[in-house]
């Protein structure tokens, strides 16, 4: 029986207080589909004194005045707490939205340590001020804090989102009201005991787990400089268009529906070794997880067989089992949504190669098999629409033009990847791919390259020097003719 959590507190500029409003947030396991925790439901008026720290945080504070080493060693504890507590933080994620244990511990747990690792990696050599000889003389050109940050993340890896927010914000020295989703915000507690003992100033961080009306009011306070978003494509919409009414700052990083593309000449073991937990991975609750598998014509039975019967060997079960590989969906509304594709991808005519339903035996809990759809055109909804559930569409191929114009029509643009047998051969396939990251022979994400989508996947980037730029505005300084820098 997990232990029931309760929290009656907010955590806002460092201080636990009591919130303005009686609303509170029900957590439910995916797995026991019971009450597992519950925590205030932050108030318009929660957000306001939020913002109200933050901005006096920024703006008189502190925070933005120490030097870079000042803020790194703060941020350095923070990352070394994280390791501290990484088991403590990947039980509750998993209890929380049903990520299976061992790919907790290191996607929800070390995961976000790498990104704070990376981040320090990155500030410390990242340009905050260069002279440069201009048309009409010489100028200085320097990088500065852009703000008060409101960074909305989501529930399916809520720390390592944060953690792709907060070490860019934190280390250039702007101020955050982090807002977790209702699905997931018992992680945000270990997270704030955190923040506050790394010795973070009053007002810098703030967490108000909330839904989606008190973030929308967030996104749009006046007192906000910069949106960090991460969520669908439709809310990151009303995220840009409710910011644009103050001209805020903004980056979204939203939906995916990847091609990993098996080239003929692909080794097949390695090969479905590859495809299937980038496919799979989180139940499918992944942004880059590759859903679409474009397979050759001249190779298509042996893919199908392999990927099917490498599907229906995962491990589907309780999170929190280290032996499982495959866990519930975080809510039943997600559940219903993969068996609504599933009976769609049906109507459509695909073919169900593996899974197709619930898995036997877990009548409770927020469970779907890990499915395989087989002979799946592209312009078909399973193929089209992200499903964010364990649901994966194997579709055929011609030849290697037809696969780049399959991997290319898409209204997304975040990831993918491509499986040959000639790698340099691969970095020319996957030039012609439009999207924001991409693999070759392996999939990753590595937090010193930058991290985006094109097209409905998203705006701007995360991680690497790209990633930390979207946190700085760009001030130039005119200086006089003849000046020399240091002279």
């Amino acid at each position: 029986m997990t232990e029931l959590v309760e929290h009656g507190h907010l955590f806002i500029g460092g201080e636990w207080t009591d919130p303005l409003g009686t609303d509170t947030i029900e957590i439910v396991s995916p797995h026991t589909e019971q009450v597992i925790g519950s925590v205030p439901h932050a108030s318009r008026a929660d957000v306001d004194r939020a913002v109200a720290v933050a901005r006096r945080a920024f703006d008189e504070g502190p925070w933005p005045r120490m030097s870079l080493d000042e803020r790194i060693a703060v941020v350095t504890r923070i990352k070394d707490a994280i390791a501290v507590r990484h088991e403590e933080i990947a039980r509750s994620i998993s209890s929380q939205n049903g990520s299976p244990y061992s790919w907790s511990v290191l996607a929800q747990a070390l995961g976000p340590m790498m990104v704070y690792d990376a981040a320090i990696q990155v500030a410390r050599a990242y340009p905050y001020e260069e002279h440069r000889q201009g048309v009409l003389g010489p100028i200085l050109v320097r990088r500065e804090p852009v703000g008060v940050v409101a960074a909305v993340i989501p529930w399916n890896v809520p720390q390592f989102v944060a953690a792709a927010k907060l070490a860019p914000a934190l280390l250039t020295g702007s101020t955050v009201i982090l807002k977790p989703s209702p699905e997931s915000p018992l992680d945000s507690y270990i997270l704030a005991d955190i923040a506050r003992e790394a010795g973070l100033p009053e007002g810098v961080l703030s967490i108000l787990p909330a839904g989606r009306e008190v973030s929308e009011y967030l996104v749009g306070h006046p007192g906000v400089d910069k949106v960090a978003f991460t969520g669908s494509v439709a809310a990151g919409k009303r995220v840009m268009e409710v910011a644009a009414r103050n001209l805020s700052r903004v980056t979204l990083e939203l939906g995916g529906k990847s091609a990993a593309v098996i080239l003929p000449d692909a080794d097949l073991e390695s090969t479905i070794a590859g495809i299937v937990p980038a496919a799979w991975m989180n139940n499918g609750q992944a942004c880059v997880a590759q859903t679409r598998v474009l397979a050759p014509r001249s190779r298509y039975e042996e893919v199908a067989e392999a990927l099917a019967a490498a599907a229906g060997a995962l491990v589907v079960g309780d999170p929190l089992d280290p032996a499982t590989q495959l866990g519930p969906l975080v809510a039943r509304r997600q559940q219903q949504r993969s068996l609504d594709y599933i009976r769609i991808g049906q109507e459509e005519g695909a073919k169900v190669l593996a899974g197709g339903g619930r898995p036997a035996g877990l009548e409770q809990g927020w469970y779907v098999e890990p499915t395989l759809f087989g002979d799946v055109d592209n312009s078909m909804r399973i193929a089209r629409e992200e499903i964010f559930g364990p649901v994966v569409c194997l579709i055929p191929y011609g030849d290697e033009a037809e696969a780049v114009r399959v991997a290319n029509d898409s209204e997304f643009g975040l990831s993918g990847s491509v499986w040959t047998g000639d790698v340099e051969h691969g970095i020319g396939f996957a030039r012609q791919v439009r999207t924001g990251t991409f693999n070759v022979n392996t999939f990753s994400l590595d937090m010193l390259g930058p991290f985006g989508g094109y097209k409905n996947s998203g705006v701007g980037r995360e991680f690497g020097p790209e990633g930390l730029g979207e946190y700085l505005e760009h001030k130039m300084i005119h200086l006089p003719a003849g000046y020399a820098a240091g002279a």
